[in-house]
């Protein structure tokens, strides 16, 4: 299996993400050796969100989204993913990462990983 993907949105018109240093948790799991890269926006759901997300996501990749409610992130993200040839479903783990400090998302997200890899 190739290493995951991490999209981070650190949406700050959203309540729940005061705690978290974005740049701080990007740069946490880009040390992680298992993780392919990581990436922060602002607001994935958001127009200019949603154009980087057309243009950066490709098939045949896992991607952990670690946001607001998983729920809420089909809803938003779900097109343009399915558009970008990737199947929500099959291929995107959502995370909820609200109302976490930095070493609880970074944490979150490495349980999200070694799943991931357990599950090879």
């Amino acid at each position: 299996m190739r290493r995951p993907r991490v999209l981070l949105c650190v949406c700050r018109g959203c309540p729940g993400f005061e705690r978290v240093d974005a740049w701080t948790l990007v740069n946490r799991l880009r040390d992680n050796p298992d993780v392919e890269f990581a990436v922060a926006h602002p607001q994935l759901c958001g127009d200019d969100g949603l154009r980087f997300l057309a243009d950066l996501v490709r098939p045949a990749v896992t991607y952990l989204v670690g946001a607001c409610d998983p729920a809420l992130q089909r809803k938003m993200l779900k097109e343009t993913f399915t558009a970008a040839g990737v199947s929500f479903d099959g291929q995107v783990v959502p995370l909820d990462l609200r109302n976490m400090t930095t070493e609880e998302a970074a944490e979150k997200v490495a349980e999200a990983v070694r799943a991931l890899r357990a599950g090879q």
